[in-house]
C-alpha cells in the first residue's frame, strides 16, 4: 500500500511564504471585491473545501476543467 503524504504543513508554509512576499491572501482578496467583481483560483486539484466553504458564506462559484487538466474556479458574490 502506497504511504501517504500529507501536505498540510507544506500548504501552510507556502501560504506563509506568499504572505512575506506581498502577496495578499485569498480571503483578503475576497473581502476587497466590490459588486461585479471575481476572483479566479487556479489549482492543479479541485479545491472542494474552499468551494463548500465560500458557498457557505455566501459566494457563488463556476468550475471549469483546463486544457493542461488544471481547475479553475471562479468566485463572486451572490447580490443582496
Amino acid at each position: 500500500m502506497a504511504e501517504m503524504h500529507d501536505t498540510t504543513e507544506e500548504y501552510l508554509e507556502t501560504i506563509l511564504e506568499l504572505e512575506e512576499e506581498g502577496v495578499v491572501p485569498l480571503r483578503a482578496r475576497l473581502v476587497e471585491l466590490k459588486a461585479g467583481e471575481g476572483l479566479m483560483v487556479v489549482a492543479p486539484f479541485l479545491p472542494s473545501p474552499l468551494i463548500e466553504l465560500l458557498r457557505s458564506e455566501g459566494f457563488l462559484s463556476r468550475i471549469e476543467r483546463g486544457l493542461a487538466g488544471e481547475w479553475m474556479v471562479s468566485f463572486w458574490q451572490a447580490a443582496v
